[in-house]
């Protein structure tokens, strides 16, 4: 959470790439006079788009972005989105937000996005998304991390139109299931859409290939959970978070927008935590 305390400097200038649940629900949060949304970014700038705020530019090409003069760019749009996007960001100096991090699976496209990145502006930001404690586990890093587990537990129907399909019988559960075990790398590669904060975590922590993550289907829960355990010289690390769906969008955790808001506030704040 951080203060809502701000100064007297002109508002932060943001541009969403997506105008999703996530974007939309975002920006309906950031009303005051320290955020002026400038630029929406589509797939059809020409397709009408509903709740776009007045004075938003909507854009549907990279090399369009620089004119809206971002400080902030939030991208909520999905994972083949990150690189052109980012690239674009970055080049105008602005910071880049990433809530499809399951994009950085691609060695790649992380360190072409990196190599662009330059302190004071134009830097990464990765989301924690639907995760808690990624803070202590990016602080517990430096001291050094021996063992890790991220499991991911949602309702069978939440794991539908993915590969679980053919790993279990979704139908059929009648108890907690652990139907794919994998590294952080594979687990984002295969499940980008369900598995998206895996690659959060192994960002934060040891690494993608070091980074263990358990799939699991569970019949009795109503929401979508995450346990991170993690152990090393700093101590044990044991954060658990369940998330309720977001109203416009029940595939997609309330807790996903929420960080994206705080991301884009801790940037206007006096006080940041």
């Amino acid at each position: 959470r951080s203060s809502e305390v701000t100064d007297d400097r002109t508002a932060l200038r943001v541009a969403f790439v997506g105008w999703g649940a996530i974007a939309r629900t975002a920006a309906g949060m950031l009303t005051d006079d320290s955020v002026a949304i400038v630029g929406v970014a589509t797939r059809d700038a020409s397709t009408p788009r509903t709740g776009v705020p007045v004075g938003a530019a909507l854009i549907d090409a990279p090399g369009e972005l620089a004119a809206t003069r971002p400080d902030v760019v939030a991208e909520a749009s999905g994972r083949e989105s990150v690189e052109p996007w980012g690239h674009a960001a970055l080049r105008a100096g602005a910071d880049f937000v990433v809530t499809s991090v399951s994009a950085f699976t691609d060695a790649e496209v992380l360190d072409s996005l990196r190599d662009r990145a330059r302190w004071p502006a134009g830097r990464i930001h990765i989301s924690p998304g639907a995760l808690a404690g990624v803070d202590a586990l990016s602080a517990a890093r430096t001291m050094g991390i021996d063992t890790f587990d991220h499991h991911i537990v949602k309702p069978p129907a939440a794991w539908r139109g993915t590969p679980a399909e053919s790993l279990c019988d979704l139908d059929a559960l009648t108890e907690p299931t652990t139907f794919f075990r994998a590294d952080a790398a594979e687990t984002a590669a295969r499940f980008p859409k369900n598995a998206n904060v895996a690659m959060t975590t192994a960002l934060a922590g040891i690494g993608p290939e070091a980074t263990l993550v358990s799939l699991v289907a569970d019949p009795a829960s109503s929401t979508n959970r995450h346990r991170i355990v993690a152990s090393g010289a700093f101590g044990t690390l044991d954060v658990s978070i369940a998330n309720n769906p977001l109203p416009a969008n029940p595939k997609t955790s309330a807790m996903a927008a929420l960080s994206l808001v705080r991301a884009i506030r801790n940037r206007t704040s006096a006080i940041v935590i």
